[in-house]
């Protein structure tokens, strides 16, 4: 957790931006049969809510993939019907590729020189490096993702490597440091609140309609706020008793003399 904060906290770099890539799953569900009021026999049951049955039918699942760039706000949203490898990764070479286009071209790197000191500098401070090629090209783009099994296929991260793209993988049940899941939210309620899609169809235009609505006047984003607030504060609370990583939450007070000793008169 601490390693993909500690990217978040650092200066943005307009040569090297951080982009965060997420994939929503929306499943359309309908009623098996149509909801029945409830028939009042007496005065006592007049104007109860009606019921509804608790069978109900698949209508499909509609697959919504983000690209978010948080320094700008901007946000690319491609809607599919599901988001196999050869799905993700042709849609996400596609986007990062024309990401990589609108950046600036990277100086040349002189004879003799490598590029993996300006790769190493990122990963300061990280408590699981990236194992990186022997020969990197140089560093153009970060990129956050969920730790799942697909992000992580050989020929992915190797095609990532050779366009100077570095990944950073949120932890294992920690999909909520991913920023693009805070985006994904905005326009889950601007596309879908009051609606009622029938199709996948729908769910994947809609999402695609409300992206380019919220890229006409972006709001960037930026990590910190009241969590990273209240870390600062547990940890200034806590006090190191040594001999160990152990803390207390009050200072302990140390005896000037031992046990035994009696007062200096």
């Amino acid at each position: 957790m601490e390693d993909v904060l500690s990217v978040y906290q650092r200066p943005q770099d307009e040569k090297r931006p951080l982009v965060c890539l997420d994939e929503a799953s929306k499943q359309l569900l309908s009623d098996a049969r149509p909801p029945q009021p409830m028939v009042a026999k007496t005065e006592m049951a007049a104007g109860q809510p009606a019921r509804q049955d608790s069978e109900y039918v698949r209508n499909g699942t509609a697959k919504v993939l983000t690209l978010f760039h948080p320094a700008s706000g901007r946000v690319e949203v491609e809607g599919a019907t599901s988001t196999t490898n050869a799905v993700l990764h042709a849609w996400l070479k596609r986007g990062l590729t024309g990401v990589l286009a609108g950046l600036p071209v990277p100086d040349p790197v002189p004879p003799g020189e490598s590029c993996r000191p300006s790769w190493g500098r990122w990963q300061e401070g990280l408590t699981w490096p990236i194992t990186l090629p022997a020969d990197p090209p140089p560093l153009r783009l970060l990129l956050v993702l969920d730790n799942l099994a697909g992000h992580k296929t050989p020929e992915f991260v190797c095609w990532l490597f050779a366009h100077g793209v570095m990944p950073l993988y949120t932890p294992l049940g920690g999909s909520w440091l991913n920023m693009a899941e805070s985006i994904q939210r905005v326009l889950k309620r601007r596309a879908l609140d009051g609606q009622h899609p029938a199709t996948p169809g729908e769910v994947t235009g809609w999402f695609e309609a409300a992206a380019r609505h919220w890229n006409a006047d972006p709001t960037p984003f930026a990590w910190g706020g009241k969590r990273a607030a209240r870390r600062a504060r547990a940890r200034a609370r806590r006090h190191g008793v040594g001999g160990s990583a152990a803390e207390t939450r009050r200072p302990v007070r140390r005896r000037r003399k031992g046990y035994g000793q009696g007062r200096d008169k």
